[in-house]
This record gives C-alpha cells, sequence and structure tokens, in this order.
C-alpha cells in the first residue's frame, strides 16, 4: 500500500508521521516543491522508526510526481496556510491554482487513486477537484469534518471534565467558522445523551468553541494547527487502505442528499477500499436543517469564486 502526501510542511509531515507509526502502509512519498526539504523531514522521521517500531517506508521528493507513481490513495495539503486574524476563504486566490496543478499531477501518476483534500478552503477545493479531474467522485474526499469532529468532542468531554474516550459527537457542514454544524442533539456520552449533564446554554458555548476551534489555535501559534489535522487524515487513510467501512464526517459531493445538490460539503460517510462507499442519511432537527442550508450558502458563495 503506497500513500502520497504532498506538502511537507507541518500538516504534511505530522500525516506521514501518524500513517507510518500506524504501520499500515508499505511506503508513503512526502513530496514538496521547495527543493531538499521533503527529503530532510523524510529522514527526520525514518530515523525515529527503529524508536517507534514501524516499518513503513517513507521517501522524500522534490517536486517529482513521477515517484508518487502507483499511489492508492493521495493526501493534498499544499497551499498557504491561515493566518492570524485571515479566514479559510480568504485563501482560495492562491490555493486554487495549487491544488488544481497538484491533483492533476497525482492523477496522471495513479489514474485510480483516492484523493484526500485538506488544503483550504477545503469545501471548495474538495469541489475543484471534482469539476477539474475525471475521478468519480467516490474517490474525491474533503478531510474537515474529521476533524472538526474531534475537535468537538475535545470541547465537549472538557465541559462535561470526563475522559474523551466516552464521548461520541458529529460535526457536518462546511468546514468554516461559521459553516460548521456541532450535532449536539446526537452528541452522547457513552450511550447518554450530552444534554443529560450539560445545560442548553453549555452546550452552545461547547458548540461555539467548536466552531472557532481552528482560528483559537491560529491566534495561538500564528499559524494553522497540525497534530490534529494530521491525525485526522491518517485516520481517513487508514479506514480506506485497510478497508474498514469507518463512518466519519468527510465533505462529499452531493446530488439530492440533504436537500443539496452540485456541492461538496461535510456529510457522514463509509470509508472503505474504494473511498466513500455510501453516505449516510442522519436525521436532522429543524434547527439543524435550516443551519445545514445556512452554511451550504456560504459554501456555494465561496465556489462562485472559482475560475473553473
Amino acid at each position: 500500500m503506497k500513500v502520497t502526501v504532498v506538502g511537507a510542511g507541518a500538516v504534511g509531515a505530522s500525516c506521514a508521521e501518524y500513517i507510518a507509526i500506524k504501520d499500515f502502509a508499505s511506503e508513503v512519498v512526502l513530496l514538496d516543491i521547495k527543493e531538499g526539504y521533503a527529503e530532510g523531514k523524510a529522514m527526520d522521521l525514518m530515523q525515529t522508526a527503529s524508536l517507534n517500531s514501524f516499518d513503513t517506508k517513507i521517501t522524500g521528493v522534490t517536486n517529482d510526481y513521477s515517484k508518487t507513481a502507483g499511489s492508492h490513495i493521495a493526501v493534498i495539503t499544499s497551499g498557504i496556510p491561515r493566518k492570524p486574524g485571515m479566514t479559510r476563504e480568504e485563501l482560495i486566490g492562491i490555493n486554487a491554482g495549487i491544488v488544481k496543478t497538484v491533483s492533476a499531477n497525482l492523477v496522471k501518476e495513479s489514474p485510480n487513486v483516492i484523493l484526500i483534500v485538506v488544503s483550504n478552503p477545503m469545501d471548495t477545493m474538495t469541489y475543484l477537484v471534482h469539476k477539474t479531474t475525471d475521478l468519480p467522485k467516490n474517490r474525491i474526499i474533503g478531510m474537515g469534518g474529521a476533524l472538526d469532529s474531534a475537535r468537538f468532542k475535545y470541547r465537549l468531554a472538557e465541559a462535561m471534565e470526563a475522559p474523551i474516550s466516552d464521548i461520541d459527537g458529529m460535526v457536518i457542514g462546511g468546514h468554516s467558522d461559521k459553516g460548521m454544524v456541532p450535532l449536539t442533539s446526537h452528541a452522547t456520552r457513552n450511550s447518554v445523551r450530552v444534554s443529560e449533564f450539560l445545560s442548553e446554554e453549555r452546550l452552545e458555548q461547547v458548540s461555539a468553541d467548536t466552531k472557532v476551534g481552528g482560528a483559537t489555535l491560529t491566534g495561538l501559534l500564528g499559524t494553522s494547527a497540525w497534530y490534529a489535522p494530521g491525525a485526522a487524515v491518517s485516520g481517513l487513510v487508514q479506514a480506506i487502505a485497510c478497508d474498514q467501512k469507518k463512518m466519519f464526517p468527510c465533505s462529499t459531493y452531493l446530488e439530492g442528499e440533504y436537500g443539496l445538490n452540485d456541492i461538496c460539503i461535510g456529510v457522514p460517510v463509509i470509508l472503505g477500499k474504494d473511498g466513500i462507499e455510501r453516505i449516510v442519511d442522519v436525521p436532522l432537527s429543524d434547527a439543524e436543517k435550516a443551519k445545514m442550508q445556512e452554511s451550504a450558502a456560504g459554501v456555494s458563495k465561496t465556489n462562485g469564486l472559482l475560475e473553473l
């Protein structure tokens, strides 16, 4: 099993590290445009192999897509990260050109590849890949919901002073500060609804904190986060590579599901060896449906800025 990660920055390198440590892939190719950068990151990571007990080979290359040939899964993290005060949508001008070029090169070398898009604005970049490649929709996946859901569970566990392993919860909708839809009505602690533990006011605060999770970290770090995004990507890659049939909220192309058309947005899906194996229809309250429609309107507005 060969996996390519394009972009050897903090997110890409973390993604490669988590995939290697899980030891399900035979090779991870780390590619970057900066001369020697991916090679250095790969060498550094390989020098942890004996310490972390993994046998996955990590190979670094500078802008040579021929080395990615035969990849089953490829992750696109390349592009500029957010800076404090920036929205994800403000990145569209630069990142659209990068993602379009990267996806074309990956598909050229690996026609059967499954693409996972991480670059922001993530839903719009996923939509761009759909519109500019010939890949079927099950093989184009946006990562955002998996990360947003991890942040939601972190905030729920924090509010309840509970171990995070007790918590289950999911965020759907757009991967943006205003577009996320945390499903508090479905969130549980060991199958008990979180509303049994937290007041409505506290749950609203949890949702608000979840929505600005990325912006909060950007403000603290001075750039985008990388550990949790890398871990979220590795979870998706493993679910596909190991045919786990796991459910994650991911950005996928909708054709009537959730009442939406011609848009990529976060909804729960089952991931297996073919990528997205099916979209899961989760019942939503009237308020959640309204928020989902509002989120979709925001994503569509950003999509309108693309030059297809």
